[in-house]
């Protein structure tokens, strides 16, 4: 997925709100007050994400939470930082405490971190974007606890285009569990056949390469 910056314009997060169109066939993200260009996810990309869906709330289902966690179509996830926000491939929300998002019915937005029972990005051009700046600023959403976020948050390298330091030398595809422990993220790769281990989700009993065939 490529970017392309849509304006030069440095924008608050109210400001990004406010100019985002409606009905638009593109997505948009704020970084640091730049406005960037997301082209919705197609191929390989929509694939993945979409059969992920699928099985999350199968397992969604079998813990008894169908209804109460819930995956939107659409939400922007506020950071604690006043100029970004972002707009996840996945997210499951708990509806049980959605009714403290003053912003959740009109504006479609995420400010806490309690209504986050997980984010999912499944990687693209763009890794770095996942890799760096999502993984500093879901550790500390919308909140002045500092030893407060989203508690997990999956990267999913499909393509194995992040950097070696993460992936491995030679790259190899690989899905992070980024859980939250004392206010940072404990990154644990899972490759291959591994089957991937959750904490929020302990009934997900896929391996990392059954979801990297999703995207086929």
């Amino acid at each position: 997925m490529t970017q392309a910056k849509a304006e030069q314009k440095l924008y608050s997060f109210d400001e990004f709100i406010s100019w985002y169109p409606e009905n638009s066939e593109v997505r948009y993200e704020l970084y640091d007050g730049v406005i960037i260009e997301m082209p919705k996810p197609k191929g390989k990309h929509s694939n993945l994400t979409g059969s992920l869906i699928e099985q999350l709330l199968i397992v969604i289902r079998q813990i008894d939470k169908g209804g109460i966690w819930t995956i939107p179509r659409e939400s922007i996830v506020k950071p604690k930082r006043e100029n970004s926000g972002y707009e996840p491939d996945i997210i499951v929300l708990n509806q049980d405490v959605m009714g403290a998002e003053s912003r959740w019915e009109s504006e479609s937005i995420i400010q806490n971190p309690d209504s986050v029972k997980l984010i999912v990005e499944v990687v693209s051009t763009n890794w770095r974007d996942d890799y760096y700046n999502k993984l500093r600023d879901y550790v500390r959403v919308a909140s002045r606890r500092e030893e407060m976020g989203i508690e997990e948050y999956w990267i999913i390298d499909y393509a194995a285009l992040g950097a070696r330091k993460f992936i491995g030398n030679p790259k190899q595809p690989t899905f992070f569990v980024c859980h939250l422990v004392d206010g940072e993220y404990q990154m644990t790769p899972f490759t291959g056949n591994t089957p991937i281990v959750s904490t929020t989700f302990p009934q997900f009993k896929l391996s990392a390469q059954h979801i990297f065939n999703l995207a086929l």
